[in-house]
Formats: structure tokens, C-alpha cells, sequence
């Protein structure tokens, strides 16, 4: 980092505009990476709801295919926590800005094997197999550059506008599902032979394009001064993961609780709800072209209440927003099983923009729990945990209750347990806005 970017770019001072040259470019590192990251893995998602039952595992029937292909939707989820863990440590003890161009192009590469794979008539067994292992490392790369496109933001930006940078990574996910849900909406559009055999991979082989733009930004931006005014001697001989794990136990518990609520809505409404009113009878195309206003109304809802927590705190939008969800589950589950694409479109959008409300402040709320030592491997810990068991899972478990006849009664409850013990984590939790973060 140069004399002037030190002068400028501070986490605590400096410049109190988020557009000034360097801070700018941050900002567009940590959104557009994020973008293009988030691209990826929704892709798969939506692909693991309406393509690959019937791709690679054709051989099953239709509810043991849909179950089959969120099983390995879940698998990728579970990378996250440890993508998280992995490039945690490294970013805590080698700097983030490695982190962020390692991940980049862990997860184009995956993708694009994705896109090139063969069914499994062609190959058997081994095409599942595959399948899981690039869904593995997608998720491993996904679990490390949240964090660091997140910290990178929040550890440059002025103290009293963390939230809305550090919002920047999180603001990338919808961006990236719209790209995503559109590029296989617009594909969908093929004769069904021609999309199944051939035009669900155009999407993922064109990743890799954006991954040489991501990069082409990315390699531009400096490291944190956070970070680097650290005393790295005295920190070469902690294991990040293990210091979280030993005195921080509270704070990861309290941020992996409170993180679930906005990824149980993203699980419901990205994955589940698409598969399930397909499955009903509505019209695939129609269903992917609706999930995109769902992504803009979250992307609006975050803008909103990532402003909001830098003037009122990051608790009090966090506790709106998971009391609309709590008041929202039965109306979103009849909306959606409806089985018409009226009933989607108001769920989704409606579910989705209570999400980005809980998503706007989420990322700030996490990083504020943990000292700058730890803050990397603290914060992917818990948004990733929460990722794995939140969105992860919860497609799968929604398929699963349904399907044994549990009916949307059963899935209701339980996912409003879900979230009474997440309004009770935000609830115990203290309010960090205005928390030095030097001082932590």
C-alpha cells in the first residue's frame, strides 16, 4: 500500500466518503468478486433444482432424483464452513487480499468442470461422483472469500459507515442469483432435450469470463491496514481457528445463530420453492424469470438496512427482519404451494426482501464480534457454519418432510423454531456500531 492509500483508506477515520479513489476500488473488489463467486454457487443451485435430477441421476425416480441432487446441493455447503476455516487461517496470518485472488480461481475452475461433465448414462456412477467433488470445492472457495471480500471492505471503510461497506460482500449474492437465474432462464428456453443435453452448461463454461475480470480488479486493491498493523511475530505462533474456538466460543455461537435466519429463507426460497412449484405444474421458465425479482428485492432490502445499522445499530434491523420472517413462514409456505406462479412471485419477493433485510447489517454484526487477529477465520466461521446448516440443509429437509407426508404444516413449525431461537441469539447479543475495531 502506498503513503497516500495509508493516509486515505483508514479503518477508523480518514476520508468519510466511501468514493474516493482507493476506497472505491475496494468497494467494487469486494462486490464484483462477490458477484462473480455468488454466480457460481447459485448457479449450481438453481441447476440442482430443475437439471441435474434429470442429468445425473436419471436412473432414480423423481422425488429420490430431487433428493439426490439437493444431497449434493448440501455437500457444497458443508465445504463452506471448512473453505472458511482454511482460507480464514491464511487470510488472518498471510493478509486477505492473497485469499480473495486464490478463491477467485478455485471457484471458475470448478465451475467450469461443472459444464463439461458427462451425465451419468454416459459415465455411471462416476458422474455423481464427480459432480460432488467440483460442488466441494466450489464450496470451500465460496467459504473463503466471503470473509475476506467482506473484510477488506469493513477494515478500510470510516468507522461510522462499516455496515454498508462491509454489506458490499454480502450485496454481490443477489447480484450474482440474478446472473445466474437469468443465464438459466434464458437457456431453459431451449426444446427440453436440447437444454438438458447441452444448454444448462453454457452458463457454466461462461464463469470462467468472469473470472478474468474479477481478477483483473482484485489484483488492483491493497491489503488491510488493520491487517497490516499487526505485530505478524507474536501472532505466527496461534492457530486462528483454535483461538476462536477457546476464547471467543460465545460470539461464534451467538453469529452462527443469528446468521441461520436470513440462510433458512435463502434455502426455502432459492432452492426448495423453485423445485416445488416446478414439480407442481408451473411453468419453469416463468418460475426462474420470477426468482430474479425475489434477488432484486432482496439486493433493495440490504441497501436499506445496511444504511439503517450505521445510523441505528446493527441489532435493531437484524431483529425486524427476523420477526417478518417469523410472521411470514405459513403465508410464504401457502403462497408457494399454490403450485401458480402468482403464489411464487409474492412469496419469493416478499420472503427475499425480508432476507436482504436481515442480510444488510449481517456481515458487520459478525466481523464486530472478533479482534483483528481472529477476524477472518471468527466471521467465515459463523457465516459459513450457518450457510452449511441454513441454506445447506434446509432444501433437503423440506423435500424430505413434505415428501413423507409431513406437508408444509410440519416444515412450517419447524422452521419457525428456527427462528425464535434466533431472535433469542440477536436479542442476548450486544450492539457493536460504534466499537473501535483496533480496540477489540
Amino acid at each position: 500500500m502506498t503513503t497516500t492509500e495509508n493516509s486515505t483508506v483508514m479503518p477508523q477515520g480518514g476520508s468519510d466518503s466511501l468514493w474516493h479513489g482507493p476506497m472505491r476500488r475496494i468497494l467494487l473488489s469486494s462486490f464484483s468478486g462477490s458477484v462473480i463467486e455468488f454466480y457460481d454457487f447459485v448457479l449450481y443451485v438453481m441447476a440442482a433444482a430443475v437439471v441435474f435430477p434429470h442429468v445425473f441421476f436419471s436412473n432414480l425416480s423423481p422425488t429420490m432424483a430431487t433428493i439426490s441432487s439437493f444431497v449434493t446441493l448440501a455437500v457444497g455447503y458443508v465445504g463452506r464452513p471448512l473453505g472458511g476455516v482454511i482460507f480464514g487461517h491464511f487470510g488472518d496470518k498471510l493478509g486477505r487480499k492473497g485469499v480473495l485472488v486464490t478463491t477467485m480461481l478455485l471457484m471458475g475452475i470448478s465451475t467450469m468442470a461443472i459444464g463439461l461433465l458427462p451425465s451419468n448414462e454416459l459415465i455411471g456412477v462416476m458422474a455423481p461422483i464427480l459432480l460432488i467433488t467440483c460442488r466441494v470445492v466450489q464450496g470451500v472457495a465460496v467459504g473463503g472469500e466471503w470473509g475476506g471480500a467482506m473484510l477488506i471492505a469493513l477494515e478500510n471503510a470510516p468507522g461510522g459507515k462499516r455496515g454498508f461497506a462491509a454489506s458490499f460482500a454480502s450485496l454481490g449474492a443477489p447480484a450474482g442469483a440474478m446472473l445466474a437465474t437469468g443465464s438459466i432462464s434464458l437457456t431453459s428456453m431451449l426444446p427440453e432435450d436440447q437444454f438438458l443435453s447441452w444448454g444448462w452448461r453454457i452458463p457454466f463454461l461462461l464463469s470462467f469470463l468472469l473470472v478474468l475480470v474479477g481478477m483483473v480488479i482484485r489484483l488492483k486493491v491493497s491489503e488491510s491496514p488493520l491487517f497490516q498493523a499487526l505485530d505478524q511475530e507474536a501472532e505466527k505462533r496461534k492457530v486462528p481457528i483454535l483461538e476462536v474456538l477457546r476464547r471467543y466460543p460465545m460470539q461464534a455461537g451467538l453469529g452462527i445463530i443469528v446468521a441461520i435466519s436470513q440462510l433458512t429463507i435463502d434455502g426455502i426460497a432459492t432452492s426448495w420453492a423453485v423445485n416445488h412449484v416446478v414439480e407442481l405444474g408451473a411453468d419453469r421458465t416463468a418460475i426462474l424469470n420470477l426468482k430474479i425479482l425475489g434477488s432484486v428485492a432482496l439486493l433493495i432490502a440490504a441497501i436499506i438496512s445496511a444504511r439503517l445499522s450505521d445510523r441505528l445499530g446493527r441489532r435493531l434491523p437484524l431483529i425486524v427482519g427476523i420477526v417478518a420472517a417469523l410472521i411470514f413462514v405459513f403465508p410464504m409456505l401457502n403462497l408457494i404451494q399454490t403450485g401458480t406462479e402468482g403464489g411464487f412471485a409474492t412469496a419469493v419477493i416478499i420472503g427475499q426482501f425480508i432476507q436482504g433485510f436481515i442480510l444488510g447489517p449481517l456481515a458487520a454484526f459478525l466481523a464486530e464480534l472478533f479482534p483483528t487477529r481472529l477476524r477472518f477465520t471468527g466471521a467465515s466461521l459463523c457465516f459459513q457454519t450457518a450457510s452449511a446448516l441454513g441454506s445447506g440443509f434446509t432444501p433437503l429437509i423440506a423435500t424430505s418432510l413434505v415428501a413423507a407426508g409431513g406437508g408444509i404444516a410440519v416444515l412450517g413449525w419447524a422452521w419457525m423454531g428456527v427462528l425464535a431461537v434466533c431472535l433469542v441469539g440477536i436479542l442476548i447479543a450486544a450492539e457493536s456500531r460504534t466499537r473501535d475495531l483496533s480496540a477489540i
